[in-house]
C-alpha cells in the first residue's frame, strides 16, 4: 500500500509538473494571441474617443526605429493610440529588392486576417503583405516579412515579445469589429520636406517622394488614403470602384 500510494503521488506531481510546464511554453497551448489589451492602452482609448474595435493604422519609422499605432475616433480622424520603439529592423534606408537581401521593406500595405501569425516562432508576429501590387510590378520578391516579437531580424521588424503582445492583441481587437484589413505605412524616416531634401541624392529618392504623396494626404487629413499602382508607382485615393483596380503597367487616371 505505501508503495502504491507512493507511485500514486509521484504520478499525481509529475502530471501537475508537466501542466506547469505547458502554461510556461510560447509554442503550444497557451493562447497568446488572446492576451487581452492592457487596461492603460483602454484608458487611453476612451481618452481619445475610440475602442478597440474602431479601425487602425500602423506607421513605422526605420531611421527612428518607431512604430505607430493610430485609431480612429468618434468624428471618422485618427488619432496617436501609442508609439513603440523598434528593437531591430534588418538592412538600410530604402526598399527591399529581393529574397535574401536582409532588407525590411517599404512602401504601403494592408494586412488582413489571414496575415496574422497566432503561432509564430517569435512569440506572435503578422505578415506586411510583401510583395505587394508595387513589389510586383516592379519584380521585386521575398517571403515572410513580419512585424513580430523577440530582438532579431533579418528582413523583418522585430518589436520585443512585449511590445508584440499590445500590437497584435490591437489588431485582433480591430479585426473583432469587422474591418477587413489595417493599412501598414513602412517608412524610412518621418516624411517632412527637410528629411526628402536631406536625402535628395539617394538613388530612392524618387520612390520616397512618392510615398510622401500618401503620408502627407493623411498628415493634412488624419483618414489613411486609399492606394492603387499605374506605371508602376503608387497612385493615393484614386480607386473607383466602378473601374476596379488599376493596371500597375497602364496610365494613371486624371486626379
Amino acid at each position: 500500500m505505501p508503495f502504491a500510494v507512493s507511485y500514486v503521488s509521484r504520478t499525481i506531481i509529475a502530471f501537475f509538473a508537466i501542466l506547469a510546464l505547458a502554461a510556461c511554453s510560447q509554442y503550444a497551448g497557451d493562447n497568446r494571441h488572446n492576451v487581452p489589451l492592457p487596461r492603460e492602452l483602454l484608458q487611453r482609448m476612451a481618452e481619445i474617443n475610440s475602442s478597440p474595435t474602431e479601425p487602425m493604422m500602423i506607421r513605422l519609422y526605420k531611421e527612428t526605429a518607431t512604430l505607430e499605432v493610430w485609431k480612429r475616433t468618434s468624428d471618422g480622424t485618427y488619432r496617436l493610440l501609442k508609439t513603440y520603439d523598434i528593437c531591430k529592423w534588418s538592412g538600410a534606408l530604402g526598399p527591399k529588392f529581393r529574397e535574401g537581401d536582409q532588407q525590411s521593406p517599404e512602401g504601403f500595405y494592408d494586412v488582413t486576417p489571414n496575415l496574422m501569425n497566432p503561432n509564430s516562432s517569435y512569440w506572435l508576429s503578422f505578415n506586411v503583405g510583401f510583395p505587394n501590387k508595387f513589389d510586383q510590378a516592379w519584380e521585386r520578391t521575398g517571403t515572410n516579412l513580419m512585424i513580430h516579437g523577440d530582438c532579431l531580424s533579418v528582413g523583418c521588424y522585430a518589436m520585443t515579445d512585449d511590445g508584440i503582445k499590445e500590437i497584435f492583441a490591437l489588431a485582433r481587437e480591430t479585426f473583432r469589429g469587422g474591418n477587413r484589413s489595417f493599412q501598414l505605412q513602412l517608412l524610412p524616416f518621418p516624411m517632412t520636406e527637410a528629411n526628402i531634401q536631406a536625402n535628395v541624392s539617394s538613388p530612392h529618392a524618387e520612390f520616397w517622394r512618392n510615398l510622401k504623396e500618401g503620408t502627407d494626404i493623411f498628415d493634412s487629413t488624419k483618414i489613411p488614403p486609399t492606394w492603387d499602382v499605374c506605371q508602376r508607382r503608387y497612385i493615393f485615393n484614386a480607386n473607383d470602384p466602378r473601374t476596379g483596380p488599376l493596371d500597375p503597367f497602364g496610365p494613371c487616371p486624371v486626379l
